[in-house]
């Protein structure tokens, strides 16, 4: 884009922000929606256990600080990738990867807090999300080619 007129250049922002809450009292918080896509993602695409993805979620948080976040401000419009059932389109592909995680690793404990807020979701099958959702980026069967 160096090469390209700044008046000719239209910026989007892409984010899933959760707008679900559990009560007036108890959000769910936007980071759980994208732990838990990166969770899925991070297996299909990349061979990661849960496990090794949990204990790269800090290190990516602080590049999304450094190179992402910061360019929102920038965008000429943003696009809120969330979807009001993707947790519970998630849940069947993130829970046998959780179940995974063992009690002696560090990251026991925040895969606990995973499983429980994916218990209060309803399982969707994959065969009831459509191939052209963006949900499918994350667990496969796309119509769109992701690379």
């Amino acid at each position: 884009s160096q090469n390209v007129d700044s008046e000719r250049i239209f910026k989007v922002f892409v984010s899933a922000l959760t707008s679900l809450a559990m009560d007036k009292h108890n959000p769910i918080h936007s980071n759980d929606n994208r732990l838990i896509r990166r969770l899925v993602r991070d297996y299909r695409y990349r061979g990661y256990s849960a496990q090794e993805s949990l204990c790269r979620w800090n290190s990516v948080r602080k590049g999304e600080e450094k190179w992402i976040f910061p360019f929102q401000e920038e965008a000429d419009i943003m696009f809120n990738s969330a979807i009001l059932c993707e947790l519970s389109i998630l849940k069947p592909f993130a829970m046998p990867l959780l179940n995974e995680v063992t009690e002696i690793s560090d990251d026991f404990t925040e895969a606990m807090r995973l499983k429980k807020l994916l218990s209060y979701f309803i399982e969707i099958p994959e065969k009831d999300v459509p191939q052209s959702s963006i949900l499918r980026e994350f667990f496969g069967g796309s119509v769109f080619s992701y690379k």
